[in-house]
């Protein structure tokens, strides 16, 4: 059955993304990674572990549109496609086409609050 399995990550608009990471690095200790992002993975939740994401973007970002929050939560799920018509079933707007790439399986909608929800399936092997 196809299910949430936690959250993956917090994208959001940021009013200066160099001196946002900056901070969080210079006062936190956290690394960014060449993607831009805060990462944390949990060694011991599978082979490739379970990773926690804190995503900045520039606040001119188009990336989590149409939804008009300076915010979007990415949930790693098993099965986009599913949970996707399980998304439009309950009144969802669909955003676009699903994605499978090499970084794993996209999908995105509007939940009734207009919050955009990435969908994220782990690539398999």
């Amino acid at each position: 059955m196809a299910k949430i399995l936690g959250l993956s990550g917090v994208f959001f608009k940021c009013q200066d993304l160099d001196a946002y990471k900056a901070w969080w690095h210079t006062h936190m200790g956290v690394d960014i990674t060449d993607w831009g992002t805060m990462e944390w993975v949990t060694k011991d939740a599978g082979p490739n572990g379970l990773r926690s994401m804190f995503s900045p973007f520039q606040a001119d970002t188009t990336y989590l549109e149409p939804s008009a929050k300076n915010f979007m939560v990415n949930l790693r799920v098993d099965d986009v496609k599913t949970l996707i018509q399980k998304a439009k079933a309950g009144g969802a707007q669909i955003i676009g086409e699903v994605e499978d790439t090499e970084y794993g399986v996209f999908g995105w909608f509007l939940d009734p609050e207009g919050i955009k929800i990435e969908l994220w399936q782990e690539p398999s092997g």
